[in-house]
């Protein structure tokens, strides 16, 4: 009867600790929505506006939409940051944000479950200080693991964009100056780095159609920007607004800011190079010395042992 009641008790408490952390969490929700309808009407109305492909009112399941209406995703500044953070990671579609979090508090609650029904199935169950601690250190471990996968993801997704830009501006290079005008060689760049550059043929495709739609190229190549969040794609933005707006020849402004890329490049693998040395020092210390040190060292010893050995003995 006691272990059962033991259980009872744990299952309570944490579930009474995780509604109150709950209600908390929406209090101050309210609080902070309440704050910026009164005094940033502005933000949201910038956070709301049409800034990206991703829109919450093509959902279409009950479930999400309640999902989505009782957590921060019913706020559009905090459904918008959380959209381009998955949106960096990759994950576009329309019901990533709800997906991720359903799985943030699927983690929370189903792992301190698991760790209890464990510990019940083999006859010890959590008791005293351990039976609050461990669950509360599971839930946050749920709380913290997608996101950190999502944040890894995006990292990773960056190297690769930030890989695979060089090249790709070296075509629209040789695009431009074939006589394709911008939109044309984001689409044939976009064609023909499919196989090679996945990341970013993916980015152009999508900058060619929000063109194709009717956006604006200053506002298609700002989004952009957001998205991927590459220093050298941003300067290749700024550089192509500055140079549609001043009139200044497109493909002139694409060579040079190529060649000044590969200059960046080669200096960047001289820095690299540069570090070899200095990043060998410490295991050539660590590994090969003791191993020459000895090498050199233990015949010397040897020899000195065979010939003072008898004469120590005698002595003795």
């Amino acid at each position: 009867m006691l272990p059962v009641f033991d259980l009872i008790v744990q299952i309570v408490t944490f579930l009474s600790v995780f509604a109150g952390v709950l209600y908390a969490r929406r209090a101050f929700e309210s609080y902070l929505s309440i704050n910026r309808r009164m005094g940033a009407d502005d933000t949201l109305s910038a956070a709301a506006a049409p800034g990206t492909l991703i829109r919450s009112q093509t959902i279409r399941n009950r479930f999400l939409l309640w999902v989505q209406s009782a957590t921060s995703l019913n706020d559009p500044k905090d459904a918008g940051k959380l959209r381009a953070d998955l949106s960096q990671a990759g994950f576009e579609q329309p019901t990533a944000p709800v997906w991720y979090v359903i799985c943030r508090f699927s983690l929370a609650i189903g792992l301190p479950l698991l760790m209890i029904g464990f510990f019940v199935l083999q006859g010890k169950p959590l008791s005293g200080l351990g039976a609050i601690v461990f669950p509360l250190v599971l839930c946050g471990i749920g709380l913290i693991v997608p996101r950190a996968f999502i944040d890894n993801r995006a990292n990773a997704r960056r190297t690769d964009l930030e890989n695979e830009f060089p090249d790709s501006l070296d075509l629209m290079v040789v695009c431009v100056e074939a006589g394709l005008g911008l939109e044309a060689a984001f689409v044939r760049v976009a064609q023909e780095v499919t196989e090679s550059h996945p990341r970013i043929a993916e980015e152009f495709g999508r900058l060619s159609n929000e063109l194709n739609a009717g956006r604006s190229r200053a506002d298609a190549l700002r989004a952009l920007a957001d998205r991927v969040h590459v220093d050298s794609i941003k300067s290749f933005v700024a550089l192509l607004i500055q140079s549609d707006a001043l009139g200044v020849s497109i493909a002139q402004s694409l060579r040079t800011y190529s060649a000044e890329m590969r200059e960046t490049r080669y200096m960047k693998a001289e820095e690299k190079a540069m570090r070899i040395p200095v990043l060998l020092t410490m295991p050539i210390v660590g590994c090969f010395m003791p191993v020459i040190v000895v090498a050199l060292l233990l015949p010397p010893i040897i020899d000195a042992i065979r010939i003072l050995g008898p004469a120590l003995n005698g002595v003795k």
